[in-house]
């Protein structure tokens, strides 16, 4: 098992790509702390992962929050010992024309996308540093940081910057022995995404049209490649970011037909 006797935090970690996520490493060894605003969603998943025979606590977090960022990871050391991996996956999206997009949600997106990814990279940087733990930090960014679809401007904006703090991140820790990386996904079929696509069949066409693999990834696709990251298969890995986007990012954007 790859992440044996490892200690791993995960954000975002209720559904999609961030339970995935806590699945992979608790399957491959990891104690993981699993984080989440939802108490509900996220005990669920340590529920899951423990009936498999991992191991798992849960700690409530608003990764927008720097006292409960810096709980969360005191938590994985005073409970595991150790804090080795961590996981910066806490997202959300908001879909509005540039036009009508307001202060309030622009700062959201951002506060969550790009501030959330600083303070729990820089809370636990700090403490692997104090230990001496050469550790692993891996970011969600989105392929949407190099290829920008229409009415997504906050989002475009937090996603193109995780992947800039990334290499930042990793310049600054790479004296440390940390690594510093970032996955940048192209359409994931969540739950959330799944409801959304069976209420849009041309959302749908337009998923394929834009994906030369024709469909959305598996949350358990994109974990996978967290996990590589995370791990030491990737022990020369540090300020990237790869795309698991099915191709997407190598094809020009469609132009949408305009009303």
């Amino acid at each position: 098992m790859r992440l044996q006797n490892k200690t791993a935090v995960v954000t975002g970690a209720a559904n999609g790509i961030g339970a995935a996520t806590a699945r992979r490493f608790a399957a491959e060894g990891a104690k993981v702390v699993v984080s989440d605003r939802d108490p509900v969603a996220g005990e669920a998943v340590v529920a899951a992962i423990r009936d498999s025979g991992g191991e798992a606590r849960f700690q409530a977090c608003d990764v927008t929050d720097r006292a409960q960022v810096a709980a969360l990871m005191d938590r994985a050391l005073d409970v595991y010992g150790s804090l080795d991996i961590v996981c910066a996956n806490a997202g959300i999206i908001h879909s509005t024309p540039f036009l009508d997009l307001d202060d309030e949600t622009w700062r959201q997106v951002l506060d969550v996308n790009l501030t959330g990814v600083f303070l729990t990279g820089q809370e636990a940087a700090r403490r692997m540093v104090a230990r001496g733990i050469k550790g692993a930090i891996v970011n969600t960014a989105s392929v949407n940081a190099v290829i920008v679809p229409h009415k997504l401007a906050a989002y475009n904006a937090s996603k193109g910057g995780v992947n800039q703090l990334t290499k930042t991140m990793a310049l600054d820790l790479a004296e440390y022995g940390i690594r510093v990386n970032a996955v940048g996904p192209g359409s994931v079929a969540t739950e959330m995404f799944r409801s959304a696509m069976l209420q849009d069949p041309e959302g749908v066409e337009r998923m394929r049209l834009r994906t030369p693999m024709e469909r959305a990834a598996e949350p358990e696709e994109i974990a996978a490649a967290i996990l590589f990251l995370a791990s030491d298969d990737a022990s020369y890995f540090t300020g990237q970011t790869i795309y698991p986007d099915g191709g997407r990012s190598a094809m020009s954007q469609m132009v949408p037909k305009r009303a």
